[in-house]
């Protein structure tokens, strides 16, 4: 499977050297940041953007964050964002079966390890993440409840990220590049 268009042949050299660093980290070729070269402000712009996301705020944690951006994915049901925020599910302390909480195919209440903010930003991320936009007053009084004004931020941000990349990728026809090979995901 390819993408609908061909990165350019010639990419300037500012884009050429962040291109380089992430694939670096990645350890991927990232198609993404590539057909962005289309259109440099778009890519700078999107590359600013991934080089300040969340790895823990607070009471937020990585195995919040890898909640939040899985639970995203799913909702928007970008195969290219679940690949890639499906990799290090073992290093998150995710288990098989939250995952199945995460995909819906198992009702999150009944995962009796995931704890009680965890399925709030499970709730928080669908509710964000559908069309249109639609979060219940009952379920802002949880979250201020658990959240402090920053995390929900950062809660927010994270998923609206998810939702930009989820967006533009399949906007593109990019197909997802294999983060997640050594993952087991159950197919439910």
């Amino acid at each position: 499977m390819q993408a609908f268009i061909e990165p350019p042949r010639r990419i300037p050299w500012y884009l050429r050297i962040g291109i380089w660093f992430s694939e670096r980290v990645a350890g991927k070729t990232l198609l993404p940041a590539r057909l962005l070269a289309w259109y440099p402000k778009a890519a700078i712009g999107s590359g600013a953007l991934e080089a300040l996301i969340a790895h823990r705020e607070g009471k937020v944690d990585a195995r919040l964050l890898k909640i939040a951006r899985l639970q995203t994915s799913f909702a928007i049901s970008c195969p290219f964002c679940i690949d890639m925020n499906s990799a290090g599910l073992q290093e998150a302390g995710l288990t098989p079966e939250e995952l199945a909480a995460l995909q819906g195919s198992v009702e999150a209440e009944a995962v009796s390890s995931l704890a009680p903010r965890e399925r709030l930003v499970m709730r928080y991320c669908k509710a964000i993440s559908q069309s249109p936009i639609s979060v219940p007053p009952e379920l802002v009084r949880e979250l201020k409840a658990h959240f402090t004004e920053r995390e929900l931020v950062v809660l927010a941000s994270t998923s609206a990220q998810v939702n930009y990349w989820g967006r533009l990728i399949q906007a593109l026809g990019i197909p997802p590049p294999g983060f997640s090979e050594q993952c087991e995901l159950p197919t439910h």
